[in-house]
């Protein structure tokens, strides 16, 4: 394969794989692709309504031809890009591309497309199977970082998940045995056998209670009574799991994110665990909505920022500079107390994180390390800002 074929895949690899946060071309072929999937799923749902099917058959079809087009393109772009995916760049690319069409991820892409592909080849009482189409809707989490997590959750606690699911067919088990020797002669047609009974239960201990069995004895409603607090139990068990497991997962996830942005700073790199903990300590979290001045020149510093998601620009006295996520702002004008000579606007809604200038002196003051690293990074910039270097002048 020629360097340029080889640098063509790579580029393409980075659009579809790793675009949110490493390219503007690959979060825009993120968004275009969600979009599609979205608009791809009413389609399906819509087109069920006869009404509508009569009215919009066209629409419909047009919808189904370019998602068809366009994940087809995708699902044959990344059986030639697999090679270029991180564990499995040690293998040959067929070995590499048979991972990934074996894989869960290529699976659904598989399906996202084969059902058109199948319909005119199956009878028309197969035809059902463009209702799997639908599955299209899985496509989604390789593009939602929430999605991942929670189905990554959903993974890790999966022997805790599985626990639950036994005890509660244990207690079903149980409440529906007692529930067929308590009315199994009073209602034989509905607790006459063990089997009917186990229903009993588990609608009862799945709060749903359909209202199918209702006992009659006071025996059974006393099982009754004690089947719901169970299920009460029972249903609160996996939730609560989750729910702590994916709350963990996105505070982990954050503070990774954030470590990795306060260490690629040059004001703390080469600071230690602790150190650098001691100021992720003292952040505030900030929200600013696109067009809303974060900073103004000539205003007092009392904070430095740091973006951990959107955009900032940045206006200097001889150009404007655009900031992404990891980059940050506004840290020279709080050491050395002077008012901002820049103004920073959020180009779209931007999660800030704040490190007041207060927070910033007390630390300096805690940690002589710190201060000295501080003192260092000044006389480095302020030397830079006298060549007149526009890059490293003093950004807000």
């Amino acid at each position: 394969m020629s360097h340029k074929t080889k640098d063509l895949r790579r580029r393409v690899y980075l659009l579809l794989d790793q675009g949110v946060g490493v390219s503007r071309g690959g979060l825009i072929v993120d968004r275009l692709l969600i979009g599609l999937i979205i608009v791809n799923l009413l389609s399906v749902s819509l087109e069920t309504v006869p009404d509508l099917h009569a009215g919009y058959a066209a629409l419909f079809n047009a919808v189904e031809l370019v998602s068809l087009f366009v994940f087809t393109v995708e699902y044959a772009l990344r059986i030639w890009v697999a090679a270029e995916h991180g564990p499995h760049r040690h293998l040959s690319p067929t070995r590499a591309r048979m991972k990934y069409i074996l894989s869960a991820e290529g699976i659904i892409d598989l399906i996202a497309v084969l059902p058109f592909w199948l319909t005119p080849l199956l009878p028309a009482e197969l035809e059902v199977l463009q209702a799997l189409r639908i599955l299209r809707f899985f496509k989604i989490a390789r593009y939602s970082p929430a999605m991942r997590s929670l189905l990554d959750v959903l993974y890790r606690e999966r022997r805790a998940l599985f626990g639950c699911l036994v005890i509660t067919l244990g207690a079903g088990l149980l409440c529906g045995v007692l529930m067929h020797l308590a009315e199994g002669k009073v209602q034989p047609t509905k607790l006459g056998t063990i089997p009917d009974a186990l229903w009993w239960a588990i609608v009862t201990i799945g709060t749903v209670g359909y209202g199918d069995v209702v006992p009659m004895t006071a025996i059974g409603k006393g099982i009754a009574v004690c089947t719901i607090f169970i299920g009460l139990i029972m249903m609160a068990l996996p939730v609560g799991i989750i729910a702590t497991a994916f709350a963990e997962q996105v505070h982990r996830r954050d503070f990774i994110v954030t470590w990795s942005m306060i260490a690629r700073v040059p004001l703390f790199a080469g600071l230690d665990a602790g150190e650098i903990n001691d100021i992720m300590q003292l952040l505030r979290a900030q929200v600013a909505e696109p067009g809303q001045v974060i900073v103004r020149a000539g205003e007092a510093a009392h904070s430095m920022y740091f973006i951990a998601a959107g955009e900032v620009e940045v206006g200097l006295r001889k150009e404007r500079v655009r900031l992404g996520v990891g980059q940050f702002f506004g840290e020279v004008a709080v050491l050395r107390r002077v008012r901002r000579s820049a103004t920073a606007t959020a180009l779209t809604r931007t999660n800030l994180l704040a490190l007041d200038a207060q927070d910033l002196h007390a630390l300096m003051q805690r940690s002589p390390r710190i201060r000295q690293r501080i003192k260092d990074v000044m006389a480095k910039r302020v030397g830079r800002e006298a060549a007149g270097d526009p890059v490293t002048e003093e950004i807000g």
